[in-house]
């Protein structure tokens, strides 16, 4: 096995559930530790420093949503993935996760074999060199090589995707993305995700920039423009 094992940490309170995952992900080569609950996920992603956090959304103590929120709050786990796993289908409960900011989501019951498949996809591009030079439109400035975006000097912080969508939009300013392009360069395609994926994201970018810079072309897709 390599040295740098990727490192997943699965947070739920069914022991079987546990058990059956970390199987799998180990059987892939994948460096595992287990939380039962939300208290313990947030010690545990402290000590651990995890990749990615498989984690379940109806938990004792506190639930998956709360964790997220709290991780997603702290910028040195910006760059860690996050897969929650739900039983809840309806689409409301869905977008609630992305916008707390999940990268993606699972529902149960489980599919080892669909779930490995999301991990392998999702973590085949963390460690991945962002290419590109650094983008420079107006007062803002987009680093991939740092990960950072400054807007009049002042630092931004944007979850690893809302960082991947501003950099593939603003990398051609004036261009329109096509939802169906940016769903297959941003989340890939082997990463099955809801329509309104690109929706909450950019909903999240605007939010964090403060600034009028990404347009929606209706029923098409977006572009990034700077306002005057």
């Amino acid at each position: 096995m390599e040295a740098n094992l990727k490192k997943v940490l699965i947070v739920d309170d069914e022991p079987d559930i546990l058990e059956i995952i970390s199987y799998n992900l180990i059987k892939e080569g994948y460096q595992i530790l287990t939380a039962k609950n939300g208290t313990e996920a947030l010690e545990k992603t402290a000590s651990f420093k995890p990749d990615l956090v498989i984690l379940d959304i109806m938990m004792p103590k506190m639930n998956g949503v709360e964790v997220c929120r709290i991780l997603r709050s702290k910028p040195e786990y910006n760059n860690t993935l996050i897969i929650f796993l739900t039983a809840l289908s309806d689409e409301s409960s869905q977008i609630k996760g992305l916008e707390t900011g999940a990268d993606d989501y699972v529902n149960k019951p489980i599919s080892p074999k669909v779930l490995t498949s999301r991990v392998n996809a999702i973590l085949r591009r963390i460690h991945k060199e962002e290419e590109g030079k650094t983008l420079r439109l107006g007062n803002m400035i987009i680093d991939p090589e740092k990960f950072m975006v400054i807007i009049d000097g002042k630092d931004v912080v944007l979850a690893k995707k809302e960082f991947e969508l501003l950099y593939l939009l603003a990398s051609k300013p004036g261009r329109v993305f096509l939802r169906n392009e940016i769903l297959s360069q941003v989340w890939g395609a082997e990463v099955i995700v809801g329509d309104r994926t690109i929706d909450v994201h950019i909903r999240k970018i605007r939010q964090k920039l403060g600034i009028d810079c990404i347009t929606t072309v209706k029923g098409v897709g977006y572009k990034f423009e700077l306002q005057d």
